[in-house]
């Protein structure tokens, strides 16, 4: 910033920080030869005030003030947002009403959702409601509280709306919430028990082969589901079509030798979105695109209140899915993190609260797939490491929550089924605790693209349970052969015992072809056989694999 601010020749510099507060680079900002800063005064970022003032302010400089949420959907509380526009009018030269960041990362217009209850909707702001909402605080930050009298107004009553409603506030919800100990959060045996009865009642061979739980989304089953929404079809029709795809499904896994099947999830649109969709308290929207990545994008429910599950949401396809086959079907759960990592959460209580509510209605849901005599539970945590917070120093606070949920989801039940998790593309160093906190039985993560990284991690903490370091790189259309796999395999055996390891895919295979999904699970099972048949008769090293698990 020096070498850029010594130039005589050159535009004024506008440096925009987001999402967290800048911290120690606040003072360095502060004093850099740049003409303004664009700093975030939402959520946990509002330490950015505290900071400001301990700083001296920005003598001299321009601040763009992001005290409009440009990440979540809420109404802004404007008269809050005025106090600290008012507080920073003294820090700065000049101040500018801002979003947080960028707004792409909510949806175009709330008013466009017209399934929502009008109600509810008062209590929404997407990217067009944002903008109002930065205009409305300029013209009170500029002309005083009196020239949006009219606005202030509606806005202290749609906020009270929120506050007081039935949705927000379930006395039911939250006095089981309040009720929770810690030993809710237990299994009820240890591991080293546990996995004597799991591998007794599920018989399986070294090296079981599984895949994470999606198949191909394909362009039937999204015409499916859109002829269902449009009334095409009868909701009799769609579940036939539904059950035909799971017995193809099914039928593949077991002509391909996979040992523990997936029913590949044919009726869900989504994995967040899905459950959503059943559980009260969660908005789903009809119009709130916002990008993931790519030219792929999603639609977020929003988590507007607090959360219960009326009924089993998953149990009859799983159920359908065990009954057409011998082999072992899993069940297959999205965990409490990532339905908050991948939603719109709520500003107004603690993401831990809102965790422990989704946890206790999956809950549920795992309690009515064991009693449905369910083989396998997996419940997914892609997000876990995802949602990691950008500081350090507020890592340990987030993991405490984030594994009780998932432990709480878990906890207490038979040790049998086994519960199985699965993780996707991150560093996960840095977590490898954590991941032992949750006490899954079996724990699936990526690993191709790292060449078994994560499986030497495990082992250098001394991971003492199950573990599944993916063979194939799934979000690759590239086919890899079972030479490849194999090897994968054997660099994974060097860190974890046979007994111990698992062989599947990196992640679900919803975004993958028939044709790639084929041939790989193919060139995957025949990896699996092929380093079986190397290891000893005890189980323990690939014989001339060079090294083993042992």
């Amino acid at each position: 910033y020096r070498e850029l601010g010594a130039s005589t020749d050159r535009p004024k510099l506008l440096v925009a920080s987001y999402f967290d507060r800048l911290g120690d680079a606040l003072h360095v900002l502060a004093a850099a030869p740049v003409e303004g800063l664009a700093l975030d005064f939402t959520d946990g970022a509002s330490a950015n005030l505290a900071d400001l003032a301990a700083v001296g302010g920005l003598p001299g400089k321009r601040l763009v003030a992001g005290v409009v949420n440009g990440r979540n959907v809420w109404i802004n509380d404007y008269q809050n947002s005025l106090t600290t526009l008012g507080t920073l009018l003294g820090l700065a030269d000049r101040v500018d009403v801002a979003a947080s960041c960028s707004l792409l990362h909510v949806p175009l217009d709330a008013n466009a959702e017209r399934d929502i209850d009008p109600q509810i909707r008062r209590w929404l702001a997407f990217a067009r409601q944002k903008t109002t909402e930065i205009t409305t605080l300029a013209r009170g930050l500029a002309q005083g509280t009196d020239a949006i009298t009219a606005e202030l107004a509606a806005n202290r009553a749609d906020l009270a709306s929120r506050a007081g409603s039935a949705i927000t506030h379930d006395p039911a919800v939250r006095a089981r919430t309040a009720a929770v100990t810690d030993a809710d959060g237990r299994r009820s045996q240890p591991y080293a028990r546990r996995t004597v009865a799991q591998r007794a009642h599920l018989g399986l061979p070294l090296l079981p082969t599984t895949t994470i739980g999606s198949f191909p989304q394909t362009n039937e089953l999204r015409t499916a589901r859109a002829d269902l929404r449009a009334g095409r079809i009868d909701s009799a029709g769609y579940e036939e079509r539904i059950k035909d795809e799971i017995r193809e499904v099914l039928a593949f896994q077991e002509k391909t030798g996979i040992d523990v099947l997936v029913h590949g999830e044919p009726e869900r649109n989504d994995m967040v979105q899905y459950f959503a969709e059943q559980l009260t308290g969660y908005l789903a929207t009809q119009h709130g695109w916002v990008q993931s990545y790519g030219t792929r994008y999603v639609r977020p429910p929003v988590l507007a209140g607090d959360i219960s599950r009326p009924e089993p949401m998953t149990v009859r396809w799983t159920s359908y899915a065990q009954s057409q086959t011998a082999k072992p079907v899993k069940g297959m759960l999205t965990g409490p993190v990532t339905m908050l990592a991948w939603s719109f959460v709520r500003d107004d209580q603690p993401l831990g609260d809102t965790a422990r509510q989704v946890a206790l209605a999956l809950r549920d849901e795992v309690g009515d797939l064991e009693a449905a005599g369910t083989s396998v539970i997996q419940v997914d945590e892609p997000a876990l490491r995802e949602t990691l917070p950008l500081r350090a120093a507020d890592h340990a606070e987030y993991l405490a929550w984030a594994t009780e949920s998932f432990r709480l989801t878990t906890g207490g039940g038979r040790p049998v089924p086994p519960g199985h998790t699965h993780m996707c593309y991150a560093e996960f160093g840095d977590i490898v605790q954590a991941i032992d906190d949750l006490d899954a039985d079996v724990i699936s993560l990526e690993a191709a693209r790292s060449h078994m990284q994560v499986a030497d991690e495990l082992a250098a903490h001394g991971y003492p349970r199950e573990a599944g370091p993916g063979v194939w790189d799934i979000h690759s259309p590239r086919v890899p052969s079972a030479e490849e796999a194999a090897a994968l395999l054997r660099k994974g055996l060097r860190a974890i015992p046979a007994e111990r390891l698992w062989v599947n895919p990196d992640c679900g295979l919803k975004t993958r072809g028939w044709t790639e999904t084929r041939a790989s699970l193919e060139n995957l099972v025949a990896a699996a056989h092929e380093v079986r048949a190397g290891l000893t008769s005890d189980g323990c090293c690939p014989r001339g694999g060079g090294g083993g698990g042992g």
